[in-house]
This record gives structure tokens, sequence and C-alpha cells, in this order.
């Protein structure tokens, strides 16, 4: 496993992030002590998770992993806040007070008292910007977060959050967005941002919420994220012709190389400029597995160049 710093940070981290937003639901705490074994073992050191994940279920079943299967030290957690859900509503509340609020409980329920990085979940034009990062600030002169950062915002909110922070003289280092062969948007702003600026990409649903997996390829199987009630809008905007392209496009590579698809497309997504690691999150332990494997895999050129002609 490769470990990079997380942006112009001193901060080290596994180029594969395990992801928890499932966990609660499809993962209970048996699979996920599971799973946390496997990918430390397997040399990964991310994990990533938020306030909101599973209702709150995400962040306790890692406390229960973090206490029971494997060191606090031997991992770097990152958690979110800013989005919740209440009574099956989504709920976005980015002000100062929510932000505390949360970081606190998600505190309690991961057992810590820092979690190594904390991001604001997403942008929101209903709080003034500055009082969303006062929060980051009071996190890390608290210490109840070593690092922070943002998830979901643009080129131009990245930049004026990196300005804002250093005033503070607290260095944003993490821009957590949706980064794959599908969905290429974060190359037009945010990947040039990230290198002007120094913060580090973290690419969630590398894997086109599962249709670079090619499991889309002959319908919605049993038990995808698409078939899930848990989950019902989650895969549909990339089960369309241009996405099954990609994704037939991913299967010949794979079948070239002699690997799998989720391993050809989070290859390719950790070698994108600016990227640190892409998150994966998995419902069993053998799809941890193939993820890990992705790890050993260096796509060559004729393949990096075919892939981007037929997601371009």
């Amino acid at each position: 496993m490769q470990h990079r710093r997380l942006g112009q940070s001193g901060l080290s981290v596994s180029s594969l992030a395990l992801g928890t937003m499932t966990w609660g639901n499809a993962v209970d705490v048996h699979e996920a002590s599971e799973h946390v074994r496997a990918f430390v073992d397997g040399g990964g050191t991310l994990i990533d998770t938020a306030f909101g994940y599973g209702g709150g279920a995400a962040e306790t079943i890692l406390g229960t992993v973090l206490r029971e299967t494997v060191s606090r030290e031997d991992v770097v957690v990152c958690t979110k806040a800013g989005i919740s859900r209440a009574g099956g509503q989504r709920r976005v509340d980015v002000s100062r007070r929510a932000l505390m609020t949360q970081l606190d409980a998600s505190l309690a329920r991961l057992g810590t008292d820092h979690v190594d990085v904390w991001l604001a979940h997403t942008w929101s034009d209903e709080t003034p910007l500055a009082e969303t990062l006062s929060a980051l600030e009071w996190a890390v002169t608290t210490g109840r977060a070593r690092y922070v950062g943002v998830s979901n915002y643009s080129g131009w909110q990245s930049a004026r959050a990196v300005s804002l922070l250093e005033q503070a003289r607290v260095p944003l280092v993490a821009n957590e967005v949706e980064y794959s062969l599908v969905c290429r948007s974060a190359e037009s702003e945010i990947a040039p941002a990230a290198a002007a600026l120094g913060f580090g990409l973290l690419a969630w649903s590398p894997l086109a919420r599962g249709v670079l997996t090619g499991k889309y390829r002959r319908g919605i199987p049993s038990g995808s994220r698409a078939a899930s009630a848990d989950f019902p809008r989650f895969a549909e905007r990339f089960l369309d012709e241009r996405s099954a392209r990609i994704a037939e496009g991913v299967v010949i590579a794979a079948k070239g190389l002699d690997v799998s698809p989720t391993e050809v497309a989070l290859a390719w997504v950790r070698d994108r400029p600016g990227v640190t690691a892409p998150i994966v999150g998995v419902r069993t332990l053998g799809q941890l597995r193939t993820a890990l494997a992705s790890q050993d895999l260096v796509l060559p050129e004729q393949i990096v160049v075919a892939l981007e002609d037929v997601s371009g």
C-alpha cells in the first residue's frame, strides 16, 4: 500500500481509504470489524465516515471497532459534519453551532478525544462561509481535530476557504469530492485549485456508485445499491448509455490486464493529479480484497489514454 501526504500537510495517509456510508445499513458491526482488520493488515490507514452516515450508526460502529479490533493509533480517522437526517429528510446545517455540536457528538460515538481530519460536509448558501470556517478553526485550536478541510466544494469555494483559513493560520488540507471515470467534473476547477493551493483530493464514489464494477451491465442485481431501499437513487443517475459505455471500456481494459474492473477504475482515480486517495465502500470482505488489490496495479499508458478517450 502506498502512503501519501494529504495535500501539503505533514499527515501521511494510505492511498486507498475505507468508506463507511453503508455501515449500520448494509454492513453490521461484525462485518465492519472484519473489513477494518483486513484493511489495516493490507496497509490501509485512512477511514472516512460522517456524523450523518447511518443516522450516527457508522461512527458508533467505528468506535466499537477502534476499541475491540484495531488500535486507534493504527488508523487515520476522517469524519464530516453539516449533513444529518431528521424524519428521513436530508438536512444541511453548517452553522458554527451545528458543526460544534456535531463534532462533539462524533467524538463521543468514536470514543476518542480527537479526529485526525474533520471536514465541513458541504457548502451552504444559508450560512456565511466565515462562520463555517470559524468552527474548523475552533476544532484545531481546541485539539478536537488535527487537520481540517471541506467536502463537495467547487474550485472557487475551495479557494475562498483556503484564503480565510490562512488568516487564522489554519491550513485547509483536503476537499472530498466525487471523482471517477464517469464523473470527471472535478478536473475543470477543483483539481487545478488543489494543485495551486496545496490541498489534497479525497475521491468519493470512485467506482461511480458501483457502475464501474460492471455489475449493472445486465440489469440491476439484487443486493446492489441500485436495488437497495436505503439508497434508492444513489446509482440511478449513472444507469445511462454514457455510463454503460464507460463501464464497458473498463471491463475490456480489465480483461486485457487480467484484473477486475474494480482494480482498473480505482487505479485510474488513484493516479489522477491531485488525488491523495479514492474512498471505497464495501459490503463484503471479497469486495475489500479486490479494492486492496488495486494498489498493486499500475495502468499502462495506452490503457490510461483509452479510458480517458471513452470517458471524455
